[in-house]
């Protein structure tokens, strides 16, 4: 089903409950199980990351709780020489990419391991501050498109990065120069405590992007076949020079970290009308639907707990990273600067 949401130009996507449904199937059948079976695992990675954390294990961990569909989906959408900038609350769309369960963890505990060997999977480190994703993304694509490369990049930011100046100008610098760039705005309702109707007059995120000349499209973020059709969309435009924004519509069902109390700022009332709307629970109604679930998927849940809990065990009993590491992976090749430093501070460790 599509819908005008703001003047004529920009759409609104959703699948599951609508007439669209009516395309089924939209994937191979063992494509909907194994979807299923990411974001189950991706929900028990979540839930063991919290524990972590209040055991001391993580310092600070930022839940994707209720946002699984628009991760694993969006992700799902790419092909393999395409690339992923992320955020921090990205954990789900790692578990698509293929990264390692133990390497996710290692990476919530601090540990700079964690992220080898990701390059493989087309994916930059994860970069905390909020913004600055956007101008990755549309670094990335812009370089694509000057070495004539038929890929993309898909960047995922949220709601809060758009009130961000890096926002605007990742959007401009893209549609002047046609960058190969998704802009995935998972618009979760709040940026921390504050409320997205607070940050912006605009009636929609996705809208934002008619300024700067790109195509805007808006879709139901726990819809996961809606968020693959939308992205899937946008990447054949992204892969012709003509860069996209989408807007996810989703929800965060925790806090927006593990520092955070939304109990301050939410009401239960919301909170609890959102969980209707949880991603797992849809998915698994319409798999049901369409006569696809079976007595082996009743079991997705207890082998994603296992999977997720001796992946956190190796994560805990890895072997700290070496002094070298602090400082080998910076640069392709070590500035003299840099070396210094390294001398100096062995130095000191020394005494």
């Amino acid at each position: 089903m599509r819908e005008e949401v703001y003047s004529g130009s920009v759409e609104r996507i959703e699948v599951m409950g609508t007439e669209d449904e009516e395309d089924f199937p939209w994937i191979e059948e063992d494509e909907y199980r194994e979807l299923y079976r990411k974001m189950m695992i991706a929900r028990k990675f979540d839930e063991k990351a919290f524990s972590l954390q209040r055991r001391g294990e993580i310092s600070t961990y930022a839940p994707h709780k209720g946002q699984e569909a628009a991760q694993i989906g969006a992700v799902f959408a790419l092909d393999e020489d395409d690339w992923i900038v992320p955020s921090f609350r990205e954990s789900a769309a790692f578990i698509q990419r293929g990264a390692p369960l133990d390497k996710i963890f290692q990476r919530w505990m601090g540990d700079a391991n964690g992220q080898k060997d990701l390059s493989e999977l087309n994916t930059l480190p994860v970069a905390i501050p909020v913004g600055t994703q956007n101008l990755h993304t549309a670094g990335l694509g812009m370089a694509m498109e000057k070495k004539g490369d038929e890929n993309a990049v898909l960047g995922f930011t949220g709601d809060g990065s758009t009130s961000e100046g890096d926002f605007h100008e990742a959007l401009n610098f893209s549609g002047v120069f046609s960058g190969h760039s998704v802009f995935f705005v998972q618009n979760n309702q709040y940026a921390i405590s504050m409320p997205r109707e607070k940050q912006t007059r605009s009636e929609t995120i996705a809208q934002k992007a008619i300024a700067y000349g790109i195509d805007g499209i808006q879709v139901d973020g726990n819809d996961l076949l809606a968020v693959i059709k939308a992205v899937e969309e946008a990447l054949e435009k992204a892969r012709k020079g003509e860069p996209v924004l989408v807007e996810a519509i989703t929800y965060r069902l925790e806090d927006h970290t593990t520092s955070d109390d939304s109990t301050r700022y939410r009401d239960e009332e919301e909170v609890e009308e959102w969980k209707e709307k949880d991603p797992l629970k849809r998915f698994r109604e319409y798999l049901k639907e369409h006569d696809i679930w079976d007595d082996e998927m009743e079991s997705f849940e207890e082998e994603a707990e296992e999977k997720v809990d001796k992946a956190a065990q190796k994560a805990i009993e890895a072997d700290d990273p070496s002094f070298d590491e602090l400082f080998d992976y910076v640069y392709e090749e070590m500035p003299e600067l840099l070396q210094e430093e390294k001398e100096q501070l062995r130095e000191e460790v020394k005494e």
